[in-house]
């Protein structure tokens, strides 16, 4: 029976022995020691407090009648500051209702004084076994919050191409003609009739904004076209610094005006990527201008290209005013944005993660305020393609109802 529970006990249970009978203990501790099991001792139960402050425990045999604190005492602090760890009371024979009232405390049961050895094996395996089942439900517990927390995302996410969908159908069109008629308006403004007429000025800035609201709408529905539409990928061997020297002159109009310094490093040992060059394109063109909008005039940005193991790593690092902690967990969610109303969709950093994934990368943020910002981007040297890339139906939905209009 003691080699089934030598080889049904975990020898890496962390075990304690506490108990002010040092000859009783010493016993215990060695009869044990020889089965292979590491363990600490205490002589009382401020020892036994003080130990496992800095070590934790899976089980704790714990004698009840001690001078001083008793053990009762210990088991209420024990199972207060540390109620994954399980605890056995050893009584005599005269005292079995200390270890009921032990029970009651928490503890996982109790023991008689004298104690078979087996026995004790067999309540220290128990112990250590309920203890795993119920950091098992634990784990299983969080697992399930993050997958019903998944499926939130992912509801929203399709309810978020069935109103892109709507909105294509629904808005698109009249939004053609409302532009179409602005440029009409325009250009009766613009006639020698019209030169004199009273508050000109007023009618052109209004015309003017009209416009602007167009194309921040048909920009939202481009990006949500982007963020959800699965094109096949074009792959072919991709020159990185000519890649990089492209993607910059696109920026660099926009940093000129506000004096920002943009300098670029590739590694020489990066060599070739096999990818997407426009996608690619377009995720290094977002996170750039976000840098631009995010750094103030005077500021500076570096791109950098390294090699990581079998993966090539796209830095953007700005001067910026950094992110706020608690923000940084929402940057690539759908429609969050910080910037003031009108001046952002909120679908940049979502567009360029779904890119990032549909590459097969990863992509992951630094952020300190009043300090800037670092966007890393790994991507495979080769990019793999599925022969049958999934659809779903929102999606198939979604894509007929932007290439329509």
């Amino acid at each position: 029976m003691v080699e089934d529970l030598r080889s049904g006990l975990d020898k890496n249970i962390r075990l304690l022995i506490v108990d002010d009978e040092e000859t009783f203990r010493r016993t215990i501790v060695k009869r044990l020691q020889k089965r292979g099991i590491s363990i600490e001792e205490a002589g009382s139960g401020e020892e036994c407090l003080s130990i496992l402050e800095e070590k934790p425990m899976d089980v704790v045999v714990l004698d009840v009648k001690m001078p001083g604190m008793n053990g009762i005492e210990v088991l209420r602090h024990v199972k207060e500051r540390y109620p994954k760890t399980e605890v056995i009371l050893l009584t005599g024979h005269a005292s079995t209702q200390d270890g009921v009232g032990g029970i009651k405390a928490g503890a996982f049961d109790y023991l008689s004084k004298p104690i078979e050895l087996e026995h004790l094996l067999g309540k220290i395996k128990q112990a250590h076994e309920k203890r795993v089942r119920e950091e098992e439900k634990r784990r299983e517990a969080e697992f399930r919050a993050k997958m019903e927390q998944q499926m939130i995302a992912t509801e929203r996410l399709a309810s978020l191409g069935t109103l892109a969908a709507g909105v294509a159908h629904e808005i698109n069109n009249p939004l053609a003609i409302i532009k179409e008629s602005a440029g009409w308006m325009k250009l009766i403004l613009n006639k020698e009739e019209m030169a004199d007429i009273p508050r000109k000025g007023d009618f052109e800035m209004a015309l003017g904004k009209i416009e602007k609201g167009v194309e921040r709408a048909k920009r939202i529905t481009h990006q949500l076209l982007g963020s959800v539409k699965q094109t096949d990928s074009v792959c072919s061997e991709v020159n990185l610094e000519e890649l990089l020297g492209e993607t910059a002159d696109l920026i660099h109009k926009e940093a000129g005006n506000k004096n920002i310094e943009i300098s670029h490093q590739i590694d020489p040992a990066v060599g070739s990527i096999w990818t997407d060059p426009y996608k690619l394109r377009q995720v290094l063109i977002n996170l750039l201008t976000n840098a631009v909008h995010a750094t103030g005039s005077g500021g500076r940005i570096t791109i950098m290209i390294e090699p990581v193991d079998e993966r090539v790593a796209f830095i953007v690092r700005d001067t910026g005013q950094g992110i706020p902690k608690e923000n940084l967990n929402k940057i690539f969610e759908p429609f969050f944005s910080t910037k003031p109303p009108g001046e952002g969709t909120g679908l940049g950093l979502f567009v360029t993660r779904s890119i990032v994934e549909k590459l097969g990368g990863k992509i992951e943020v630094e952020s300190q305020l009043g300090k800037g910002t670092i966007f890393r981007v790994q991507l495979p040297r080769y990019q793999k393609i599925d022969e049958k890339p999934a659809q779903n139906d929102h999606v198939d939905n979604l894509k007929r109802v932007f290439e329509i209009n």
